[in-house]
């Protein structure tokens, strides 16, 4: 952790160690606020930027429970690495959020209640389930501009 990052009550961060992944790391950056009740999981690698804005109730993680084997119960199969998280610097994430496997560049937004489970390029608004990108910033005409569907 780094300098003035504010973490709120019910915050869950945990980072475990699997056999295909024993050294799990989960960084988060200077001047980041992880709202409440934020759900962060990490058995590979999660790294959140600088000044991001968590609102609460987000979950991030870089993995999800295997359920291959239908005559095993989930509870009973492994936990699996759905590729690393990073969340570039300045993300605004809104509330409810999930992000399963996937990336966010600089500058962005997700809206609330979207499920992100694709990278997100830098400078974008996203928004849905699963997340798609509807703006991104045009930096000729210095405005968010909508983007074609």
């Amino acid at each position: 952790m780094h300098d003035n990052v504010s973490i709120s009550t019910g915050c869950w961060l945990l980072c475990l160690p699997t056999t295909e992944t024993p050294n799990p790391c989960l960084s988060v950056g200077q001047g980041t606020v992880i709202g409440r009740f934020a759900h962060i999981v990490s058995i590979d690698n999660v790294a959140i930027g600088k000044r991001v804005l968590i609102a609460d109730g987000v979950y991030i993680s870089d993995n999800l429970h295997s359920f291959e084997d239908v005559d095993k119960s989930v509870i009973d199969q492994p936990v699996v690495s759905a590729g690393n998280v990073n969340i570039g610097d300045n993300v605004w994430i809104g509330e409810g959020v999930s992000i399963v496997g996937a990336s966010i560049g600089k500058n962005s937004v997700v809206g609330a209640n979207s499920v992100v489970t694709h990278d997100i390029p830098e400078y974008s608004v996203a928004v849905g389930s699963p997340a798609r990108v509807i703006k991104q910033y045009n930096f000729e005409t210095k405005r968010w501009e909508k983007v074609d569907a």
